[in-house]
């Protein structure tokens, strides 16, 4: 499968607690391929100037190497952290309201599909393999049915080959 290390599937500091994988990020995408044009082009449609577009995982340990502005500040990063947990999947409170009121409809269509994934993940394969294995069915999601190369979460085309794959994947933002 193209597109990320065995390394990258299971590190932890991608395994985004609300279930956007951040291995399939644009934002870290850029970071991990050092791709300026890439940066700047996620900064435009975030807000950001390329430089401030950086980041290795949410869930990096405390002080983290690159953590994007938006995740320095995420509730639902915080909440998770607060409770002992290390993802939304081992709360009986989700979906919370902090899921709900996301500011990213194509996120909270992402976090609705992936913890019932990550959940299931767990309860077949145990809590550390199981989320070894989530992630692993993240990265597999986000490829383009045409050419096969991979895409990043919420992409609207493929940067191969330009196919459109919003409506495949997560729809449009």
């Amino acid at each position: 499968m193209g597109g990320w290390t065995e390394e990258e599937i299971r590190n932890k500091n991608l395994m985004a607690p609300c279930g956007l994988y951040c291995g399939a990020c644009g934002v870290y995408i850029a970071t991990r391929d050092g791709n300026e044009k890439f940066k700047a082009i996620m900064g435009n449609l975030y807000g950001t100037k390329p430089e401030e577009t950086e980041c290795l995982g949410c869930m990096q340990s405390d002080p983290p190497k690159k953590l994007y502005s938006f995740c320095k500040t995420c509730k639902i990063r915080d909440c998770v952290k607060s409770k002992g947990y290390y993802s939304c999947h081992q709360c009986e409170e989700w979906p919370c309201s902090m899921i709900e009121n996301f500011g990213f409809a194509t996120g909270v269509r992402v976090m609705k599909r992936a913890i019932p994934v990550w959940r299931a993940k767990v309860a077949e394969h145990g809590d550390e393999e199981g989320s070894v294995e989530w992630a692993r069915a993240e990265c597999k999601r986000y490829h383009c049915s045409s050419c096969g190369n991979p895409v990043f979460r919420g992409a609207q085309r493929c940067r191969s080959c330009g196919k459109l794959v919003a409506d495949e994947l997560d729809g449009s933002l």
